[in-house]
């Protein structure tokens, strides 16, 4: 069959300054009347955006012979502007130039719908989406026990937070029975009638509720069954509902009241497994943790939010094991959204029960001490106005000895008086700490007995020379001998009488009792 010849929908005929000589319209566009163009410029019966084309498609063919395809709104004398694809070619003789265009009007139409068609797509796909987030959400919050189950195979596809505590009886996440078989987690006595039902159920499209067990607790539940479709292909969705019965009940009831007594602690309480994963949370819990729902934090360690994750908790389980309680473990928890709280941890182990009760005590917002610290940063301060007006070396020596000061003040208050006590905490001899009290006129006790014990006040004990213990002071080799040397462990004072006034003192003498040396 012979193709039939193409007619283009416009064609003009031009000189060669871009005046139309002639216009021939298909038959498509017979109802257009293009008279009035002939003698008019090809440039002033176009749209208002198509003279600049026109202009180049004129130039590109006096230059080449011939011009490239180019869209171009077409005006009609009727008013009506339609997209048209032009070319043109030169004439044989170069007497003129020939154009001749296309309709694009359904191509045009067409591009529309099809954007139109994209649009309703994605709306559709959005409200898709939020609808499978309602359903998500939903499906989560339920407190009925919700199963689906590939009606292939028989294997668990998702179950809802209320239906895995149902089947296992502690709080789990739905990895922990997602792909198992749905008939371990029935008894055995019940497996046949549960078949028989979803059996009916693939014929029937429904049936009766049954009365079933769970394969590890031995409860009973009312399961119903439905089919529905899915991107899995067919699948079952079942529903468990708790029979009545008054001993579980009660059981039930005493269960949910110890929950909200322990959700109404004003203190974060959690319960972990031997692993440390977190089984139980109350608000308080996760209040510091800064999350909204308790599913965000079952299922995790409790090290994710500790200051060091991983060591903390590694430390605290151990003191559990070893000790099965823990009293005041202090550490920092990181929320999620960037705090940090300190918080004190009490817990204890389990023991054969296999959990653990921590419970962790908010005290970033106890009240500070006595204030000693604000007088401390003040004091410092202070030298910090010296910059540019004392040397380095001055500064630190200044600021070496307001630190000390204080300390040696707030060791004194921590064992209230105790002068061998401060000595200790310190890490001084009760020498040195003689001499830092003088200097810094902290010893307004004087010499003689105060509270604590009394030998604190009395002059250091000299040595044995002879035997320690049966055995000889092995003294001899020290050069003691030398003039100005003495042990290492000691120094050594002369003292004139009845005044006390020294007179000879050791090489180490001015280094041991912390008092500078003279020049």
């Amino acid at each position: 069959m012979a193709a039939r010849p193409v007619q283009p929908d416009i064609t003009l005929v031009l000189d060669l300054e871009g005046v139309i000589r002639d216009a021939t319209l298909s038959p498509a566009m017979a109802a257009e009347s293009v008279d009035g163009w002939l003698g008019q410029a090809w440039t002033d019966v176009v749209g208002a955006d198509g003279s600049d084309k026109v202009r180049r498609i004129v130039a590109d063919t006096r230059a080449s012979g011939i011009s490239a395809f180019r869209q171009i709104n077409q005006r009609f004398p009727s008013g009506a502007e339609i997209p048209m694809e032009f070319t043109t070619m030169m004439l044989g003789d170069r007497t003129g130039i020939l154009a001749v265009g296309k309709n694009l009007q359904a191509v045009t139409e067409l591009h529309a719908r099809l954007i139109a068609a994209q649009q309703a797509m994605e709306r559709d796909y959005w409200r898709f989406r939020e609808l499978e987030t309602r359903y998500r959400l939903v499906f989560e919050a339920s407190t009925d026990a919700v199963l689906i189950v590939s009606a292939v195979d028989l294997r668990i596809i998702e179950a809802n937070r209320a239906a895995i505590q149902a089947l296992s009886g502690v709080d789990r996440i739905n990895e922990d029975l997602n792909g198992r078989e749905f008939f371990q987690e029935i008894a055995p006595a019940d497996r046949d009638s549960v078949r028989d039902m979803l059996l009916r159920v693939r014929e029937r499209g429904m049936a009766l509720s049954i009365l079933v067990h769970t394969a590890r607790k031995g409860r009973p539940w009312m399961l119903r069954c439905s089919m529905m479709s899915s991107p899995q292909g067919q699948v079952f969705l079942l529903h468990f509902a708790p029979v009545a019965s008054s001993p579980e009940n009660e059981d039930a009831e005493e269960q949910a009241s110890l929950r909200e007594l322990i959700d109404r602690i004003p203190d974060g309480f959690v319960a972990l497994d031997s692993s440390g994963i977190i089984r139980q949370a109350n608000q308080a819990f996760l209040d510091i943790v800064e999350l909204g729902s308790k599913g965000s934090v079952i299922g995790e360690p409790l090290g994710r939010w500790l200051n060091q994750p991983g060591a903390d908790l590694g430390a605290l389980l151990g003191h559990l094991r070893r000790y099965k309680t823990v009293r005041l473990f202090h550490t920092v928890v990181r929320g999620e959204l960037g705090s940090e709280t300190e918080v004190e941890i009490s817990a204890v182990d389990g023991e054969d029960r296999g959990y653990t009760g921590v419970l962790l005590r908010n005290v970033s917002r106890r009240l500070g001490g006595s204030g000693e610290g604000d007088a401390l940063r003040d004091a410092l301060g202070q030298i910090s106005k010296q910059l540019g007006r004392s040397s380095l070396r001055k500064l630190v020596k200044n600021a070496v000895t307001i630190v000390e000061k204080h300390y040696v003040r707030e060791a004194l208050d921590i064992s209230k008086g105790n002068r061998t006590a401060t000595a200790e905490l310190l890490g001084l001899s009760r020498q040195s700490l003689y001499a830092k009290l003088n200097r810094y006129g902290l010893d307004d006790k004087g010499p003689g007995p105060q509270d604590g014990d009394p030998e604190d006040w009395l002059p250091p004990r000299p040595r044995p020379s002879g035997r320690s213990n049966g055995r000889p002071l092995e003294c001899g080799g020290e050069p003691n001998h030398l003039a100005g040397s003495i042990q290492r462990h000691g120094a050594l004072l002369v003292v004139s009488e009845p005044d006390h006034i020294i007179i000879q003192a050791s090489a180490n003498a001015t280094e041991f009792l912390g008092v500078p040396r003279l020049p």
